[in-house]
């Protein structure tokens, strides 16, 4: 059994440890132990299976490349969050997802070749996504959440779909908290105005 092995349940400072010295089995238990969140972070914000699964790939070999230089700041988990997220943007960017977003449910588990991806728990918080529980409604959710900004995107994901707590998407994204709930406001102020439209509702 190998050192990484060993360490199946420990935290990812010990594993992040053992990469430093050349252990590539850590870095596969890392990978194992965060590829889905981060998949369905991108998958959240392109609604494209393939382009989700491209960023994810990318970053995470961005990680290895930049794990040597990683002072652990930060939790392992945030610094590759924010690898991820420059990725999608990027990716985003080039426009490869323009036109070809595929809508998803936000409450149903997302089938992808691998199994299931479920959906990380709703903040407490109010939002304008915990109304929405009727599932005709859904796509058109995911409507107006793919026609928002990235910026305003990004945090929306990040808040009420993924369950960060302010704190966390402000180091996250390297903003101030005014910021962070200022485009959460809008973003949420846009896709209820977006739904009425959509739905119809006054």
């Amino acid at each position: 059994m190998t050192a990484a092995q060993g360490y199946g349940s420990s935290e990812d400072e010990a594993l992040v440890s053992l990469c430093k010295k050349g252990d590539t089995d850590a870095f596969e238990e890392l990978v194992r132990r965060h590829q889905k969140k981060m998949l369905n972070t991108a998958y959240r914000m392109t609604a494209n299976y393939e382009d989700a699964c491209e960023i994810v790939q990318d970053a995470f070999v961005a990680a290895y490349k930049a794990l040597p230089r990683f002072e652990e700041r930060s939790r392992f988990s945030t610094w590759l969050y924010t690898i991820v997220l420059n990725q999608t943007r990027n990716h985003l960017k080039k426009g490869s997802t323009a036109g070809q977003r595929r809508e998803f449910s936000l409450d149903e588990p997302m089938t992808t070749e691998d199994g299931f991806i479920r959906p990380e728990p709703a903040s407490s918080g109010p939002s304008v996504l915990e109304t929405l529980e009727q599932r005709e409604v859904q796509a058109q959710v995911q409507k107006c959440i793919s026609g928002l900004d990235a910026d305003f995107r990004e945090v929306l994901v990040l808040r009420d779909i993924q369950g960060f707590a302010y704190d966390e998407i402000c180091s996250l994204l390297s903003l101030a908290d005014g910021t962070v709930k200022s485009r959460l406001f809008r973003a949420r102020e846009s896709v209820k105005n977006c739904l009425k439209k959509l739905l119809g509702r006054r």
